[in-house]
């Protein structure tokens, strides 16, 4: 059975491309675009990883995976964060805030998929 991974990404050359290079590796991917109600998709479909953009419109990425963190059934899914700011405050904010991993874009499509196999056997 195949790993299913929700990313969770507004920009749409992103989700296509991550969709599409995922889904050749053999992942099933979910995907959803907006920060409003990111968290509650995250409850309701119960991703064996989450991939995580910081900016999103209506909530940051931060405040999502603070609640994900929080909420029963899902606290402990592997997630890996994106933004397009490589700044330390960021990578710091997010560590603080319990993601797995931390990448910033653009990124090789081999350096995502390694990372999303590590966090799948840890």
């Amino acid at each position: 059975m195949s790993k299913h991974v929700l990313l969770i990404e507004d920009e749409p050359n992103i989700i296509e491309a991550v969709s599409f290079l995922l889904s050749r590796d053999g992942w099933t991917v979910s995907t959803h675009s907006n920060g409003h109600d990111a968290a509650e998709v995250v409850k309701a479909k119960q991703p064996d990883l989450l991939i995580l953009d910081v900016m999103l419109p209506g909530r940051s990425g931060f405040d999502i995976l603070s609640e994900v963190r929080s909420t029963q059934g899902v606290a402990s899914t592997p997630v890996l964060m994106l933004t397009a700011r490589g700044q330390a405050k960021d990578r710091e904010m997010a560590e603080r805030l319990g993601a797995t991993r931390f990448m910033t874009k653009p990124f090789s499509n081999s350096e995502i998929i390694e990372v999303l196999h590590e966090m799948s056997a840890s």
